[in-house]
């Protein structure tokens, strides 16, 4: 199976009308910690879940640089939607690694899409014609509006199965009570004794059997310069707030904020920052994608670098958020206040595994001509 879809850009009308329908749709996705159904359809309408699924079995196989620019377009209109946005797709890329039948038959529906998360605890019984698995998985986000999981058997380990569990067969366990991304859902699921036939149990082989070059780019580096840009477009959108409000705000009858030397300070030091990352991000990922497209080969230097500038990308945006935050004054505590999500959201962008410290470490003992420690790059 082959496509001839189009892919959209960001530029497009489509895409322009589908943001404006995710960023109406902010407050309730927040409240209802997930993304409104009429909201995936006009996504999934739009072919907006299938952007790195291979051609072969009727995915849209986009530019590397064009998906990031749209996961940052989203993410200006709605934090916790581009949030699983990125995460369904970048799972799209698994079609490359699973056996092509089993591709075939997720990917045949045109309304396809996977989530997976972390096993709290797994076991994998083989029996007659398949596997029994039982477990529970953690933060799978997107997942009520999923409608297929990914259970991995652990992790770490190359020769962890993945099972492949349909909607219906597996049990949501609501564990997501937070702040932050409450619109991502990121609940529990758990399966009890599901039989999953041996066609949809697999080990991942260490290489695609894809040819595109989108499917030489590491899974933790697809999941860090795509959150690197959530975080990215989240700060963006405060920061326009932050600029919005200061046109009109006027502390206890003071002077505008705009007319104030201390905000006009935030808002320059605020654009250095968002801008600084966002060129480092866009620039490392572009030379990566390069050499990609030429050579067919992603050397230890260039996915080092992309590494850096995906979890600077996270770190920075969430201080962006905060300089736009404390342009809000007292009006920013208030759970009425976009900026209160976008100020939640960004911070919980930062405490997922893409945009710890550590990752400081690993590049800095590349650079200095060690052997980086770490698995993510």
């Amino acid at each position: 199976m082959t496509t001839t879809e189009s892919s959209p850009t960001v530029e497009s009308a489509e895409f322009q009308a589908v943001l404006a329908r995710i960023a109406d749709a902010g407050d309730t996705i927040d409240k209802e910690r997930q993304i409104p159904q009429d909201v995936i359809d006009a996504m999934v309408d739009l072919g907006l879940f299938r952007l790195l699924v291979p051609r072969s079995v009727g995915g849209l196989e986009v530019d590397y640089l064009d998906y990031l620019a749209l996961v940052q377009a989203v993410a200006t209109a709605d934090g916790s939607t581009a949030w699983c946005f990125n995460q369904n797709n970048i799972l799209g890329t698994m079609a490359s690694l699973m056996p092509e039948s089993l591709a075939q038959e997720i990917w045949s529906d045109s309304r396809a899409i996977l989530c997976n998360g972390p096993p709290a605890h797994s076991e994998f019984k083989q029996v007659d014609g398949g596997y029994s698995v039982s477990g529970r998985w953690n933060f799978s986000s997107g997942s009520r509006h999923a409608t297929w999981a990914v259970g991995l058997e652990r992790v770490a380990d190359p020769n962890a199965l993945n099972c492949i569990i349909p909607k219906g067969e597996f049990t949501f366990i609501d564990t997501w009570q937070v702040n932050g991304l409450k619109g991502t859902g990121s609940f529990s699921f758990e399966a009890k004794d599901v039989f999953i036939p041996s066609t949809r149990v697999y080990v991942e082989p260490q290489a695609p059997h894809e040819d595109g070059p989108l499917y030489l780019i590491p899974r933790s580096l697809f999941f860090g310069s795509g959150f690197g840009m959530v975080a990215l477009g989240v700060a963006r959108s405060a920061l326009d707030a932050a600029i919005e409000i200061a046109t009109r705000k006027k502390p206890q009858e003071q002077t505008l904020l705009r007319d104030q030397p201390a905000i006009q300070r935030i808002i320059g030091q605020a654009e250095a920052t968002w801008g600084a990352a966002n060129a480092f991000l866009r620039e490392k990922a572009a030379k990566l994608w390069e050499k990609a497209l030429a050579e067919h080969e992603l050397p230890l230097e260039h996915r080092m670098e992309l590494r850096l500038a995906s979890s600077h990308a996270i770190r920075q945006g969430a201080q962006v958020t905060d300089m736009a935050y404390s342009v809000f004054g007292s009006s920013a505590i208030f759970e009425s206040i976009p900026i209160q999500r976008k100020f939640q959201d960004s911070h919980a962008i930062t405490q997922q595994i893409q945009g710890r410290l550590e990752h400081y470490d690993s590049a800095g003992q590349y650079f200095l001509g060690f052997e980086p420690s770490g698995r993510m790059f």
